[in-house]
């Protein structure tokens, strides 16, 4: 069982909070409307991807769980697109709440959601990766982006 700070949804949950706790404390009011709608957007898409991400993994039979060793290098589908879909899930999540809340001073509390996992999760995984998969894992993680490849494929 993985302690409470070796999952990464606790830490997005805490960076809500912090970013929710700013809004309450200094209300800005600079997105207005359209921040809502980019928000939800912003939101759902997070959701999605998180979801699907997971649900590639579970159907090639390897470890949604951080820190475990995986059994299959995720290569295709959303995994071509970004090396770590389901943090980038997250940041979306985060970055919709911050637009939706109306927190243009949260976006640092983003930047740092982003240092943390890549830090805390990423790092470790890639270390396992390379070491599981060798020059397949170095391929791959070489025209594919950390967050999101560019250009596009």
């Amino acid at each position: 069982m993985p302690k409470l700070t070796d999952l990464p949804q606790v830490w997005l949950a805490l960076s809500l909070g912090l970013v929710w706790g700013l809004d309450a404390l200094v209300p800005w009011g600079l997105f207005g409307p359209s921040g809502q709608w980019v928000g939800a957007a912003l939101i759902g898409l997070g959701l999605a991807l998180m979801l699907a991400a997971a649900g590639q993994m579970i159907l090639r039979r390897t470890t949604v769980i951080p820190k475990t060793d995986p059994a299959v290098l995720m290569t295709g589908g959303l995994f071509r697109l970004s090396r770590n879909p389901i943090y980038l899930g997250d940041a979306l999540i985060l970055a919709g709440a911050i637009l939706w809340w109306d927190v243009p001073h949260g976006v640092p509390v983003l930047i740092g959601f982003m240092a943390l996992i890549q830090h805390r999760f990423i790092m470790d995984e890639e270390t396992r990766l390379r070491r599981a998969f060798g020059p397949a894992y170095q391929a791959w993680s070489q025209k594919t982006g950390r967050w999101i490849a560019w250009p596009f494929g």
